[in-house]
């Protein structure tokens, strides 16, 4: 899968060719089929799994998780390699469902850009919105795939009105849609001047566009009808006069957006956005680290974890940590700096992926993302240098907004289900805090189908059957003094409202907003911290 780097390509080249970028949506906008489809032109897989497969491969390849193959939705980020055209792709899938938004936050510090995905017919949804929001933060280039025009949906204009306004972005067509629904004929690439035809029927095969010279060719009206030909004429002149042209610098600021139009279930309008990625996506840029910037090209390898994914192959029981590299060449059997511990790791067995798919990574480069083999020590925000202490900036943790106390059903099995927690906590999973006071685990969560997911993956991973049970708990809050007597006299005299997170750190766990402000009045000296 991967291509051999000849010995003349520097590392300048071979980074020039990385693109490394995530999917945000909504649920249900497509974005899993769309990552399918990527991979299939990438020649990562041979046909689509929700084409034409059977059974058990029906699931896309990108929903490995037994809840998410079970519920049908994508709770967990999944990471693809695959090669295209001399250029190597590194695509991060993210969950759409709000509730997993804390795992999709993470994996936007480690792209470099990102393909938004929008239902034609619904437009932007709540969900859209909130991650573009991070997307924003970031100052993030977005290409735009509007999704499932084979469907009726909204007209375009009034969508890309609609991107323009909620969304405070320049919109530029890369491409324009022929007809909806079953009047779905194709679309026009404004980029290379070429009609691309809808075929029904051929999703799992990839079609060609016919090139014309310009919308004036007489070559069109072999293939549209007179009526379709002047709407189409007459709605690129409105397109070419309303919206300003491509401005590579606006897109790469995050303020202006390219716009493709297709069906990603028909694989149509899927190349022409996987060529606009590669056109005009950035290759991978400089991290910011609280020292300095580190920039790509710097020869001494950096890096830092952004994900732990325990349970990949519940055969094994493992637990991987994702890193991104952010500078110089990584090659297996490195020894690199764990910065936060202060010592010295071997990466003896790194590896690529493709969704659960995996080999091991001889060598990476700035933008790729590998697996390392995690046994507990590492952890999400975690740098790996070879030799300097970085610390990354940037990698959130939030504070959970729903909280329940986690009780096995089975009395005796108390302290797997520590374990458990405790590991599903270091993924990023939950916040699990221990009470000082009390016996029971306390589980913190962003939405309630969270509990769901890890009810079932304690009950499949781990096999405990666990019950979580209402507390009158609002949410927690990190401590952190410049004084450790002044964090010390204030963990003794709240005894009852303090409890350790899974890294040990101390939290305040507040019983209503009432509680929490009182006790940040009393205690001028405490930082309580939403985030960590």
């Amino acid at each position: 899968m991967r291509a051999i780097y000849n010995n003349r390509m520097t590392l300048v080249d071979i980074i020039k060719n990385r693109r490394t970028f995530a999917i945000i949506s909504h649920p249900d906008a497509g974005k899993t089929t769309l990552t399918e489809k990527l991979l299939l032109f990438g020649g990562a897989i041979e046909l689509a799994g929700a084409v034409k497969a059977k059974g058990d491969r029906r699931r896309a390849r990108s929903d490995w998780m037994k809840v998410e193959q079970e519920r049908g939705i994508s709770v967990a980020s999944s990471v693809m390699t695959f090669e295209h055209n001399a250029i190597t792709y590194n695509l991060l899938d993210t969950p759409g469902h709000e509730d997993f938004s804390e795992d999709t936050y993470r994996v936007l510090t480690a792209v470099d850009s990102a393909v938004m995905v929008l239902d034609s017919a619904k437009g932007i949804e709540t969900q859209t919105l909130k991650l573009f929001e991070v997307c924003r933060l970031r100052d993030m280039p977005i290409i735009t795939f509007i999704n499932k025009l084979d469907r009726d949906g909204q007209d375009p204009f009034d969508l890309l009105d609609e991107i323009e306004q909620k969304l405070a972005l320049d919109v530029t067509p890369a491409s324009w849609p022929i007809g909806m629904g079953r009047d779905f004929k194709g679309c026009y690439d404004l980029i290379n001047d070429q009609l691309v035809l809808f075929d029904r029927g051929k999703g799992d095969k990839l079609e060609q566009g016919i090139a014309c010279q310009g919308i004036d060719d007489p070559k069109l009206s072999e293939f549209l009808s007179p009526q379709e030909l002047d709407k189409l004429r007459e709605d690129i002149e409105m397109v070419r006069g309303l919206c300003q042209p491509f401005d590579r610098e606006a897109y790469l600021h995050g303020t202006q957006t390219p716009v493709f139009f297709g069906s990603a279930v028909n694989n149509f309008g899927v190349r022409e956005m996987l060529g606009g990625i590669k056109a005009y996506a950035p290759p991978p840029r400089p991290q910011k680290t609280e020292n300095r910037l580190i920039e790509p090209t710097e020869t001494k390898v950096s890096a830092f974890i952004f994900k732990i994914q325990a349970n990949m192959d519940p055969k094994h029981r493992d637990r991987m940590a994702f890193a991104r590299i952010c500078s110089g060449k990584f090659k297996r059997g490195m020894k690199l700096k764990h910065v936060r511990s202060g010592k010295t790791q071997i990466i003896h067995s790194p590896q690529l992926f493709l969704a659960q798919d995996r080999e091991m990574a001889e060598e990476a480069f700035p933008g790729d993302i590998i697996g390392l083999p995690n046994y507990g020590g590492l952890r999400i925000g975690d740098a790996l240098t070879e030799g300097e202490d970085l610390i990354f900036t940037d990698i959130p943790s939030f504070a959970p907004e729903l909280m329940q106390r986690a009780r096995p059903e089975d009395p005796l099995k108390a302290k797997h289900l520590g374990k458990a927690l405790e590991q599903l906590a270091e993924e990023g999973a939950a916040r699990v805090f221990k009470p000082i006071m009390h016996a029971d685990w306390v589980v913190g969560v962003v939405g309630p189908l969270q509990f769901d997911v890890l009810r079932d993956r304690i009950r499949s991973e781990y096999e405990i059957p666990v019950k979580f049970e209402p507390t009158e708990l609002y949410t927690a809050r990190w401590l952190e003094a410049d004084n450790p007597q002044t964090l010390k006299k204030f963990l003794d005299a709240n005894q009852s409202s303090i409890a350790n997170d899974h890294d040990g750190d101390p939290v305040f766990i507040a019983r209503n907003a009432w509680h929490l402000q009182d006790a940040q009045d009393k205690n001028k000296d405490i930082r309580f911290k939403a985030t960590k």
